[in-house]
């Protein structure tokens, strides 16, 4: 079979796939139509779901407030970033209806507070709306001793998932977006309290399935291969303007061949190194976004206000007006920023308030971050790593992006309540940005990261703070029954699965 030949199906696939995108569940209704009796039954297997539920429940039972533990079970596995993978998933696909449904083996347990907090999730299946673009996660939970079956937990956002085709009919739906449920609400709480309200945002969920047909005939090869085309030379006799483009122009400044990097600009004359007093910048960073969740998703009933120089932004916090001295030839950076944030919860018992916070780093990759706590002075909060070159100034600025943090045993007494530490050391911390102008005439670059409405224009210290807690979203597709309808979504990707196996059938046939 010629490469062309092989290519067929793949591209017809994908033609199928855009018009089914385009024209919607009626046009996946076709292939019904074409065949009498309609056409040949689907069948679903080797599905997986990959999913972590939520992680700040995971860092809750695990991470030392709960003393608790997970536990898979029956075979569900669990995975590096602590989700888990519950497999040998089994369902139908009907090309009629484009009703599907798909059912997990394997469960997750979820035990704390010395055995007050008893959650087990099993049977998971994986359902959706007849339009396609909504979904949704049931599972039996057993709690309290008492099991209930199919509860809806998750609301899915098909239609923004990345969907893919695979060898052998596999069909990939990567990165679905996930949000509780009013009934998932009331699985996820301990002493008769919700920890999160309807409409959190949950795990992002993976599902993978291989659709198959009842009978798949074979693709015969061609009788007599023909050789692929030689490329044509250019009117000038030359080689064509593809091979020109692979090979480059010989030009180093128009030469973007793959896999070659472009040549540095040369250092100008007086780019030197600059030292002395920091004139200005900014701190973003969210502390732990879980933390953030357990103060203002329901469980402390809480809220999260910033105060003076600071701003709430989509992800965390911005700290400003920064002020400290930089060293290049020592490469040190040692830098405090103004602002505050407060958390308050728990009808008051819970009250923490940061604020002055401060990096010290070098450029061994020794950086701390430390922050003024209310009634507990100056407490280092985590360690920073850093690269070798990342206090390096371009311009006059010092950037640090993403910068990984851990959490210090000082600051494991920080995030306490009732005496009892949330986190470990060493726990995974929000990472950490700055930038800050050192020397005359620097500027600092355009801020990243979206300021929240609600945020925009701090307040003095001590005066009226911005209330930093999330917006609770509307669950979707309450009481949609557990048996599902994939439509329009799903059944793109199946029916180009399904297209594929048409044509071979058609070209088999033809060739007698």
């Amino acid at each position: 079979m010629t490469v062309a030949a092989r290519r067929r199906p793949l591209a017809l696939a994908a033609a199928v796939a855009t018009a089914a995108a385009t024209l919607g569940a009626t046009a996946l209704a076709a292939p019904a139509a074409h065949a009498a009796g309609g056409p040949p039954p689907m069948t679903l297997k080797d599905g997986t779901l990959g999913w972590g539920l939520k992680k700040s429940f995971r860092d809750y039972v695990e991470g030392g407030f709960a003393n608790g533990a997970i536990k898979v079970t029956d075979g569900a596995q669990r995975a590096g970033d602590g989700s888990f993978a519950f497999a040998d998933g089994k369902g139908t696909y009907d090309m009629s209806t484009h009703a599907v449904s798909s059912t997990f083996k394997g469960g997750v347990r979820f035990t704390g507070h010395d055995g007050e907090l008893d959650i087990t999730f099993a049977d998971l299946k994986l359902a959706g709306d007849a339009g396609g673009k909504t979904g949704r996660i049931t599972a039996d939970v057993t709690k309290d001793g008492a099991t209930q079956d199919d509860v809806p937990i998750a609301a899915l956002d098909l239609a923004a998932a990345k969907r893919t085709m695979g060898a052998g009919g596999k069909v990939t739906f990567d990165g679905i977006p996930a949000t509780l449920t009013a009934e998932g609400a009331k699985v996820f709480s301990y002493q008769g309290r919700s920890m999160y309200k309807q409409g959190a945002e949950l795990d992002k969920a993976t599902f993978t399935t291989t659709a198959v047909t009842e009978a798949r005939p074979q693709p015969q090869p061609d009788p007599k291969p023909k050789p692929d085309p030689k490329p044509k030379p250019s009117e000038d006799g030359g080689a064509s303007k593809d091979d020109a483009a692979a090979k480059g122009d010989g030009n180093p400044k128009n030469d973007k061949a793959p896999g070659k990097a472009p040549a540095e600009a040369p250092a100008k004359a007086d780019d030197k190194p600059v030292s002395g007093t920091v004139n200005d910048g900014r701190l973003d960073w969210g502390l732990k976004k879980s933390f953030r969740d357990y103060v203002t998703g329901g469980f402390a009933q809480g809220k999260a206000e910033v105060f003076g120089d600071a701003v709430k932004l989509a992800d965390g916090y911005r700290f400003t007006k920064a002020a400290g001295t930089y060293d290049a030839a020592a490469n040190t950076l040692d830098v405090a920023f103004k602002g505050e944030v407060r958390f308050t919860g728990h009808e008051g018992q819970l009250d923490l308030r940061f604020s002055n916070f401060k990096v010290k780093a070098s450029g061994s990759g020794d950086a701390t971050l430390s922050a003024d706590v209310a009634a507990k002075g100056t407490v280092t909060l985590a360690k920073l790593k850093l690269d070798a070159n990342a206090l390096k100034a371009r311009d006059g600025v010092v950037t640090l992006s993403a910068v990984p943090a851990t959490l210090t045993a000082e600051g494991a007494g920080v995030f306490s309540y009732e005496g009892r530490a949330m986190y470990k050391e060493g726990t995974a911390l929000d990472p950490v940005s700055l930038a800050v102008t050192v020397g005359k005439g620097a500027e600092l670059p355009a801020a990243d990261g979206q300021v929240a409405a609600s945020a925009v224009g701090g307040t003095p210290a001590g005066g009226g703070g911005v209330t930093g807690g999330e917006a609770s979203l509307a669950a979707t597709g309450a009481g949609v029954p557990t048996g599902a309808l994939l439509g329009g979504a799903g059944a793109l990707a199946l029916a180009g699965g399904a297209a594929v196996y048409a044509t071979r059938r058609r070209s088999v046939l033809a060739k007698g």
